[in-house]
């Protein structure tokens, strides 16, 4: 059975959670990255992105214009229940044959998932959330990605506020200061899970 010992990664757009992720490695920790495993099964899903969405959200070397379906997806709704309906199985699939492996050590690991809470999808009993507040996220998604507010917002807005899922977690890691600051957060939380199962 999958997730004896998995903890779910989560958080926000532009909270940090795949530097947060990059950390908890650094610290001996293991990680499967639910995004990582998205991607390469969006990629080696071209042809059939092709035919569903078309022949613009393919690049020349068959792997998918993921910034160009992007906005696409998140202004029509319909085309995203579409690609999630799709995507969401397989990517729980190995997820899963991973997570089997993993429990194997008996010893915890994270699984990063960025839509932990809102999708309800993994039977997962324990979180961490990478926390930001709001007006620092909205900053840094801007920042990062070069979206208008606007769209920021919209994007922002389609995951469930960040406030929310700080409650539901069983951890959190604030991210709402400078790396130092974020690598003590870490090196805390890997603190806790070692002195609870070692």
């Amino acid at each position: 059975m999958a997730f004896k010992y998995a903890i779910a990664l989560t958080g926000g757009i532009a909270t940090g959670k795949s530097t947060v992720a990059s950390l908890l490695a650094l610290n001996g920790m293991r990680v499967i990255d639910a995004d990582t495993i998205s991607h390469q099964i969006l990629d080696a899903s071209h042809e059939w992105v092709r035919k569903t969405f078309g022949d613009e959200y393919v690049k020349a070397n068959n792997k998918v214009d993921r910034a160009k379906l992007g906005q696409y997806i998140f202004s029509t709704s319909e085309a995203k229940k579409q690609l999630e309906d799709f995507l969401h199985p397989k990517i729980k699939a190995e997820i899963e044959r991973q997570s089997e492996k993993q429990d194997n050590f008996k010893f915890p690991y994270l699984i990063d998932i960025p839509l932990f809470f809102e999708n309800n999808n993994y039977d997962i009993k324990q979180s961490v959330v990478v926390y930001t507040p709001e007006d620092i996220q909205l900053e840094r998604f801007m920042r990062r990605n070069g979206f208008s507010q606007e769209e920021s917002k919209r994007r922002i807005a389609s995951q469930l506020p960040i406030d929310e899922k700080k409650e539901r977690a069983t951890w959190v890691i604030d991210n709402s200061k400078d790396l130092k600051h974020l690598q003590n957060e870490v090196e805390i939380f890997v603190e806790k899970i070692k002195e609870k199962y070692l």
